[in-house]
Order: structure tokens, then C-alpha cells, then sequence
């Protein structure tokens, strides 16, 4: 591993909260003797980055994922910790930091609504002080990775949500950052937009060496982009290595479907299987699905006893989807699934 661009020791946000109490009488009393609560949002959480890294940060709503990332880009304030990127500390150097960052949040678009998308750019080459040749460079890349150049001449009120999105992140990058944040890029697109911006980053990552910290709800983003994962969970850090340690953590599930050359019933294939630990979890007819962990009982002994003892005809085994072994981790924490 190189040496690590982002530091994250002991980070901690804690939020101050006024509990209301109800009716007019609960509100004057409040008046007088409010009651506070102390909401801890991240707790200690550490962490390390290297240059070039996707890493995929996710947990349920109300986890601390956005408050981190509001810290780690100096929007906030950390109740106590250290964070270091690149050398600089994001809330105490501001405008020299910014300089090396790009960030999207979610819907939240950086770009003059009124303005034509081009007027933007040429707002945010200024801000940055990027000068022309850099900044027609960074155009000609973002219109070859993303087709921006059709509506750059357009308000951007009038842009779908995938356009806008993608305009968002050629702002985000437009000088040319160490470090892209983004909170939930691809919320409320549709495939085919996704696929663009999921592309996109694959790229650019690629090509410029940007360090990019994604936090999503769309496990899709993270099987797809991340090798590795940290998993937040009461602001905690529960989790934190590649995918596959993340598998083999909750057990190593895989869901079999097998399709047979005449109909059958669910328990006659469990017959087949015996006292191996299979659950079969569904079927009827001719296409059945069942699970186990491989960990328990070979692959090879669960397909030659259906191989052996049923008319197969087809067959395929699958490793449990990232979606489901996220839910497991929550499973273990005690928490409700997202």
C-alpha cells in the first residue's frame, strides 16, 4: 500500500440538542429550563487512504456517513480528532484545501440555476484560478467522458437530473483535485445514467490518479467501483478491508438455481441433498434456488448429489449479493436493516 494521502485518528462530532417538550405549557417550561442532549454523530472514528484509492463508505441514514464527510472537507468542525489531507488540515486551511478537493453532495448542485452550465464553469475557473489552456484540457476530457458538450449552453434548471449530475461532477473536478467526495452521486437516476457516471469515475480514476470517497444507499455503486469498504454504523466504524473480507466475515452464502429437465417438487430435491446443510428457498416446476455456506459443505458434493439424484439440466451458483451481506452486518450490530 502507498503512503496514505487521507489520515482519519480518533474523529469525533458531537451535536448539542434541545429535547422539546410538548403542548404550551411543555413549551414555556422549556423556556426556562430546556433540556439538553448530547448527540454523539461520529465517535472515534480512524482510518487511512492511500492516493488513487475508491473507497466505498457507507451505512444506514442517521449512521454519521455525511458528517464525516462534512469534516473531512472542512465544512465542519470535529468535536475532537485529527484529520490530514495531503499535508493540510481541512477545517483550519480552508481556501488553500479546497484547492485540492472536489465534492458532490447528493442533489445539491453546485451550478447557478439561471445560468447557462458553460457560464459555471467559467465562474468556477476563476474561483480556481484555472488558467485556459488547463481549463479547455479539462473541457475536451469531460466532453469525451461525459457528452456534456450539448447542453453546455443551456440553463441549468432546464437539465434532467442525469445531465445536471454529470455536469456536477465535471464542476467538482474542473481543477484538477487530489481528492473527490461524493455523497450519493447517483440518488434518483436512472440506469442508464448511472452506468454513465459509475463509468465515469472508473476513468477518470484511472487516468489523473484522483482519490475518490464515496458514500451510497446503492450497494450497486459499491460492487461495481470499490475494492474496499468501510461500513459505518452509530457512528462507529464496525468494518473496514475489500469486499471479499466483508463476504467472508458474515460466512461465505452462495445461492444456487437449478434448472431441471422435468418438474419437481422442493423437497424431493431436498431429498437429493439429505443431510447436507442446504435450504432450498424456493421453486416449483422446473427452476429451484437453495443456499448454503461453503464453509459447511463443499460445492462439488451439494451439485454431484443433484447431478446423481435429479434430472438436471442447467445449474449455477452465485455468491450471496453485497446488498445481503451489508444487511447481515447490521444484522450483527442489532440494528434494523436500511
Amino acid at each position: 500500500m502507498s503512503e496514505a494521502l487521507l489520515q482519519v485518528r480518533g474523529l469525533t462530532r458531537d451535536y448539542r440538542l434541545i429535547k422539546k417538550r410538548e403542548g404550551v405549557s411543555g413549551g414555556l417550561i422549556d423556556l426556562v429550563r430546556p433540556r439538553r442532549e448530547l448527540l454523539r454523530a461520529v465517535d472515534d472514528v480512524s482510518f487511512e487512504i492511500p492516493a488513487g484509492e475508491m473507497v466505498g463508505y457507507i451505512g444506514a441514514n442517521g449512521a454519521g456517513k455525511s458528517t464525516t464527510l462534512k469534516m473531512l472537507t472542512g465544512i465542519l468542525t470535529p468535536t475532537s480528532g485529527e484529520v490530514t489531507v495531503g499535508g493540510l488540515v481541512p477545517w483550519r486551511e480552508r481556501v488553500q484545501y479546497t484547492r485540492h478537493i472536489g465534492a458532490v453532495f447528493g442533489q445539491r448542485t453546485q451550478l447557478w440555476w439561471d445560468l447557462a452550465v458553460v457560464e459555471s464553469f467559467r465562474l468556477l475557473q476563476k474561483i480556481y484560478e484555472v488558467d485556459e489552456q488547463t481549463y479547455q484540457r479539462q473541457m475536451g476530457i469531460f466532453d469525451d467522458l461525459l457528452d456534456i458538450g450539448d447542453y453546455l449552453h443551456q440553463p441549468v434548471r432546464k437539465l434532467s437530473l442525469g445531465q445536471r449530475m454529470r455536469c456536477d461532477l465535471a464542476a467538482a473536478l474542473l481543477h484538477r483535485p487530489r481528492v473527490l467526495f461524493l455523497d450519493e452521486p447517483t440518488i434518483g437516476l436512472d440506469v442508464v445514467a448511472k452506468e454513465n457516471v459509475r463509468q465515469f469515475l472508473r476513468e477518470i480514476r484511472e487516468r489523473d490518479g484522483v482519490t475518490i470517497i464515496l458514500t451510497t444507499h446503492d450497494i450497486g455503486d459499491i460492487e461495481q467501483l470499490c475494492r474496499r469498504v468501510i461500513i459505518i454504523d452509530k457512528g462507529r466504524v464496525h468494518f473496514d478491508g475489500e469486499l471479499e473480507d466483508l463476504r467472508r466475515r458474515v460466512g461465505q452464502k452462495v445461492r444456487l438455481t437449478v434448472d431441471l429437465r422435468d418438474t419437481a417438487t422442493s423437497a424431493e430435491l431436498a431429498a437429493t441433498t439429505g443431510d447436507l446443510p442446504v435450504r432450498w428457498t424456493s421453486g416449483e416446476g422446473r427452476r429451484h434456488q437453495a443456499e448454503f455456506n461453503r464453509s459447511e459443505v463443499p460445492g462439488a458434493e451439494v451439485i454431484k448429489r443433484l447431478v446423481n439424484g435429479a434430472h438436471v439440466l442447467d445449474l449455477s451458483l452465485a455468491e450471496q449479493p453485497i446488498e445481503e451481506v451489508v444487511r447481515d452486518i447490521y444484522r450483527q450490530q442489532g440494528r434494523p436493516t436500511p
